[in-house]
């Protein structure tokens, strides 16, 4: 009788090793999904320029490739990875960068909690030339707090600021994401900035960032005083897809 059970347990746990095996196999394989941005900036007083980016996204993770020039023939090429964690209470972002002219730059974000959580994150680059088009330090620390216990609402606010370079420069951003419904989401970022400017002098300025996407297109307007702490406001046009 022991002999039988025995037998009987491994033919079942064969039996559902198999059936996991099949429903694996017959599990269609998960697609790449794609985001195509392309993006022209309005710069009064300075060279207006066009961005093109390029997303791949499979699982937990995410590639890109992207191409900025502006109107006085500087450009710029990139490529960059993201890989983005789960573990319940700490879900992470780890990015890497790099960009022609030899630049190269890493960030680490986390947030921390459940509906409610603290923002956490930490960057470095080899202080290589590069256009920034996060429009934030890159060589900084983030901290900040978010949810998303409100329905259909996810609210954070975070701030992002020098560490290294001794500039002063810190961004102070207020995101609110809302769906409406199912095919529609609304995005506004309100941020303010303070710190040394590129030409030595002390800026504070604002920026406002609004998005609205409806199922796989989307629309982004941003105005942004001082951009990248020039002396120069910078209009930014996006339009894009999800393919």
């Amino acid at each position: 009788m022991k002999q039988f059970c025995t037998l009987l347990a491994s033919s079942a746990l064969g039996f559902g090793l198999s059936t996991a095996a099949l429903a694996q196999a017959a599990a269609p394989e998960e697609k790449i999904a794609f985001k195509l941005t392309p993006s022209y900036y309005m710069t009064p007083g300075a060279a207006n320029a066009w961005d093109l980016n390029l997303r791949g996204s499979k699982g937990a993770h995410t590639a890109w490739v992207g191409l900025y020039r502006d109107a006085s023939s500087f450009q710029q090429a990139r490529a960059g990875y993201e890989h983005h964690g789960d573990f319940g209470w700490l879900r992470s972002v780890l990015s890497l960068q790099v960009a022609a002219g030899g630049f190269r730059g890493w960030s680490a974000t986390a947030e921390l909690g459940g509906e409610s959580y603290a923002i956490v994150g930490w960057g470095r680059t080899n202080l290589r030339n590069y256009y920034n088009l996060n429009f934030d330090p890159n060589d900084a620390i983030t901290l900040g707090l978010g949810t998303r216990a409100l329905p259909n609402t996810e609210l954070s606010l975070f701030q992002i600021r020098d560490d290294r370079l001794g500039t002063q420069q810190r961004v102070t951003h207020a995101v609110a994401r809302y769906k409406p419904t199912d095919k529609e989401r609304w995005t506004a970022d309100l941020s303010s900035k303070s710190g040394l400017s590129s030409s030595g002098t002390m800026v504070s300025g604002k920026a406002l960032s609004v998005t609205y996407d409806f199922g796989d297109y989307f629309a982004r307007l941003a105005k942004d005083q001082y951009v990248n702490f020039t002396d120069d406001t910078q209009t930014r046009v996006s339009l894009g897809m999800r393919f």
